[in-house]
């Protein structure tokens, strides 16, 4: 599409601007705050951009042309689009040639949210999506390139300072503290989760470096501590005040509403303690079973009325406000009624119907590693005798206490015909471990110094049946040598009849308690945030600093890394920061971080988070060419890599259309200063501690960078979704205990704890060992929330980027991932009515839907974002 002009034409430009309620906006309960930004809306007819047109080509001399500005002038509020339109006119001179850039100052003292410019009828169009700051900030112009892409090699005469001027501003050139209207991006320790100068018990070592290696976070410049001169300091941060992120990271304002209902839950929650009973003994336990599940479901309901009386009651006179009032007010109020009432209620009916007593089960208790939201940590059994690689002099005895003889026992109740051998089961490769025991084994004794929460090293062994489901086999749950005592470990075995009442069924129970509550640490520590959340923050900032905006890549891993950096900074404002609800509420408690910076260290391989390669690892799957994707998986109904398999290949058929298009030959990408700064900074830098590792992959040929591209893109859509979106069936104690507060009761039990307390009454004691109420409140309604779609959610496949669009086979390709996304949904439906797969949908259980694309706001259990957008 030609964007040359007549001489002397008169160019006309319209510039969208979106209404914003603002980070203020999001105070709900701060009145006085919503009447200023009234106020402020007043000042929009005042606002005032100027705009300089830039040449793509040099003149004759070969220097840059010379601009082409204009002002503009406020037209209205458009009620279709809702949207702010302004005007402009330019007088482009016949020599001026094609357009190839914009430059922005914005006059009015607030900044402003610009959706796109376009220009002489369409033919020219830059898509902003973009805050610009008041000139009274920064004086310093934003730069916007057309919607066209290019390889740095490719970019116009004309442009190349402008490319370059670009990422230099994205660089910063101070480490002084980041300002609020800044895009600025630059690397940082995780030196910020602890708060020393509060109290020392809030200490918390920096997780970076040598000691603890880490990823990278971005830097804020925030000043230190007092007493720890590396930790960054934490004061005057709340919800309303958070942690520096760049400017355009920040979450939309729909977005805000619906994460705002956490801080909103809380901050109201806590002003109600005193009228509701529940919250009376922050330690009370759970008396029974049926008592922890009919408190799950009535605390939201009884305290979500009080917050929406609160709320609208606040701003029930804001309803005469007219215009963009009109339109965003009700907005905020639609999606924030919508958002509250969805944690509510979450189909409660179903919901408890379905799981409350699903737990009991040893087969659901299986199937949730294969369809559950935790499905990376099973794993093949490959080698007998199951052997720890720790230090035997230090954590005792290597070799497990689970044996060949308990192993044929078990696996021989299962209904098989004849007896198999141990041999034979592992060479037909029917054994199967959860394999928390090298991990958490260090963990132990420092772990029970805390307070309320105990630990062991656990292996939980299951076997694959006849039908492709998987049984239990044995829990081995280990106690390390201690100053005091020497190692202690026992093995638990199934009961044959669900129905058992037994003292070794108890205790059975209470052994699958400890091994859920260690799954849960797990899947919420390294599964969800390390795998995801925190190992993509650096490939986010590497991509600001290094690839222009009209880098092809850029472009294509845009939609992937929205908004995740402001999750991130959420995050460790509330979440993994000392004392946060990890802490407060999961096993590691303290140590929790420190955790999954042993992880990272250990096991952490970025050639490993391609989902065929974390299959083969795991033992999951082997290759086969002959296969429909390339690989078998072993076992056949694994709801998550069945269908992760499905939305994997769409995602690499989808970038490797896209890689060749512009990366025709392979020297094309070794040649590329911007990728190649680009893929060595991710590795050098933002995961510095890993650099010299040799499994990074190489960067020179067309396949290469597609395996990188897809990685990510797979890590913040499907990986995250599969992992996130369904925790809103852990906000259960019975099912997904986060914490294990007692040990075993045939632990070193004296006669009165033994017949006392456990024989007595062993459903007490199975109570006591979930987490207390007030945890379970606490997880309840943080999980909801993190499992809700915001209403604005950016679904896989759905959207095509403006950059996409304006290639034709760039376009055709979207179309065809979009299809396959179609056949994936179909597949999904169809999967999850086949009676046969037996592990998609459990007695009792919701079907496995959570890689299907498509979702509805709220909290549904399905659908796939493009990013890790909560």
């Amino acid at each position: 599409m030609s964007s040359s002009f007549d001489p002397k034409r008169v160019v006309k430009g319209i510039i969208n601007v979106l209404p914003v309620l603002s980070g203020e906006l999001a105070e709900v309960i701060n009145l006085e705050v919503i009447k200023k930004w009234i106020d402020s809306i007043t000042h929009y007819s005042e606002t005032q951009f100027i705009l300089e047109l830039v040449a793509a080509d040099l003149d004759l001399s070969c220097k840059e042309k010379e601009t082409v500005k204009a002002n503009t002038t406020y037209v209205g509020f458009d009620d279709e689009s809702k949207m702010f339109i302004y005007k402009c006119e330019f007088e482009v001179p016949e020599e001026f040639g094609e357009i190839g850039a914009l430059l922005i100052e914005n006059e009015h003292h607030r900044e402003r949210y610009i959706k796109n410019i376009v220009l002489d009828d369409g033919n020219v169009v830059f898509s902003c999506e973009s805050w610009i700051h008041s000139k009274h900030d920064d004086p310093n112009k934003r730069i916007f390139f057309t919607d066209k892409s290019y390889l740095p090699s490719e970019t116009p005469a004309g442009l190349k300072y402008l490319r370059e001027e670009d990422l230099l501003s994205l660089r910063g050139k101070d480490k002084k503290e980041r300002k609020s209207f800044e895009r600025i991006y630059d690397y940082d320790t995780y030196n910020d989760l602890g708060d020393p100068d509060s109290s020392s018990d809030l200490a918390r070592p920096m997780l970076g470096g040598k000691e603890h290696p880490y990823p990278r976070r971005c830097r804020t410049g925030r000043a230190m501590t007092e007493k720890e001169p590396w930790s960054e300091s934490r004061k005057r941060l709340h919800f309303y005040n958070q942690f520096y992120v760049p400017r355009d990271e920040s979450f939309s304002d729909r977005k805000v509403v619906t994460f705002g209902t956490m801080e909103i839950l809380f901050s109201v929650l806590e002003a109600l303690k005193a009228s509701l009973h529940i919250f009376s003994n922050a330690n009370q336990q759970f008396l029974s079973i049926t008592d922890s599940i009919e408190l799950e479901f009535s605390f939201i309901e009884s305290s979500i009325e009080k917050v929406l009386t609160y709320i609208f009651d606040k701003w029930a006179d804001l309803n005469h406000l007219e215009n963009v009032i009109k339109v965003v007010v009700p907005r905020f109020f639609r999606d924030l009624y919508g958002s509250v009432k969805t944690v509510a209620h979450i189909d409660g009916a179903r919901r408890k119907d379905k799981i409350s007593f699903s737990w009991f089960r040893d087969d659901e208790f299986c199937r949730q590693t294969l369809a559950g939201i935790n499905p990376y940590s099973i794993q093949l059994v490959t080698e007998w005798p199951l052997i720890s690689k720790l230090d035997p002099e230090v954590y005792g005895p290597a070799e497990s206490a689970i044996t060949k003889e308990i192993v044929e026992k078990e696996i021989n109740k299962q209904g098989i015909r004849g007896f198999m051998t141990l041999e034979e089961a592992l060479k037909q490769k029917k054994l199967f471990l959860l394999d928390y025991h090298d991990l958490l084994l260090p963990y132990v004794n420092e772990v029970r110094e805390l307070k309320g929460t105990t630990l062991y090293g656990s292996r939980t062994l299951m076997f694959l049946t006849a039908t492709g489901t998987l049984k239990p086999v044995a829990i081995e749950l280990t106690r390390p040598p201690n100053k005091e005592k020497p190692q202690w470990r026992h093995v638990y075995i199934p009961s044959s009849n669900p129905k058992d009442v037994t003292i070794e069924a108890w205790l059975w129970k209470l052994a699958k308690a400890h091994v859920l509550a260690h799954d849960s640490g797990y899947h919420q520590l390294i599964s969800h945030w390390l795998r995801t959340h925190c190992v993509t923050e650096p490939y986010i900032i590497a991509t600001h600093r290094c690839l222009s905006k009209m880098h092809p890549i850029q472009r294509l891993l845009f939609p992937h890394l929205r908004y995740t950096m402001q999750i991130n900074s959420l995050a460790r404002l509330f979440l993994i920061n000392a004392g946060g609800i990890i802490e407060s509420t999961f096993f590691p408690g303290k140590y929790s971080m420190q955790l999954s910076s042993d992880v990272y260290a250990q096991q952490w391989r970025f050639d490993h988070e391609a989902l065929p390669a974390d299959l083969i690892n795991r033992g999951m799957a082997v290759e086969d060419s002959s296969a429909l994707h390339g690989i078998k998986l072993i076992i056949e109904d694994y709801p998550f890599a069945n269908d992760g398999l499905i939305l994997w290949d769409a995602i690499k058929q989808w970038a490797t259309s896209y890689v060749n298009h512009y990366y025709p030959q392979a020297d094309l990408v070794e040649s590329d200063e911007e990728l190649q700064a680009w893929w060595t900074e991710i590795r050098t830098v933002g995961h510095g501690d890993k650099k010299d590792e040799p499994w990074w992959p190489q960067l020179k040929t067309q396949q290469d960078l597609v395996g990188v591209v897809t990685t990510i893109m797979w890590v913040t859509s499907g990986h995250h979704s599969a992992v996130n979106f369904g925790q809103y069936t852990a906000a259960y104690s019975p099912p997904r205990p986060t914490i294990a507060r007692t040990k075993m009761p045939n632990e070193d039990s004296t006669t009165e704890e033994w017949e006392k307390a456990f024989l007595k009454n062993p459903e007490h004691e199975l109570g006591n060992c979930f987490p207390s109420k007030d945890q379970s409140k606490k997880v309840k309604s943080t999980l909801d929330v993190l499992s809700s779609h915001s209403p604005d959610e950016e679904y896989i496949g759905v959207n095509m980027e403006p950059a996409w669009e304006t290639e034709p086979i760039i376009n055709t390709a979207f179309e065809v991932f979009r299809g396959s996304l179609k056949n994936l949904e179909d597949t999904i439906d169809s999967r999850n009515s086949d009676p046969n797969l037996h592990n998609r949908i459990g007695k009792g259980s919701v079907p496995y839907q959570l890689l299907k694309p498509k979702s509805e706001a709220g909290v549904t259990g399905k659908g796939v974002p493009y990013s890790i957008s909560i």
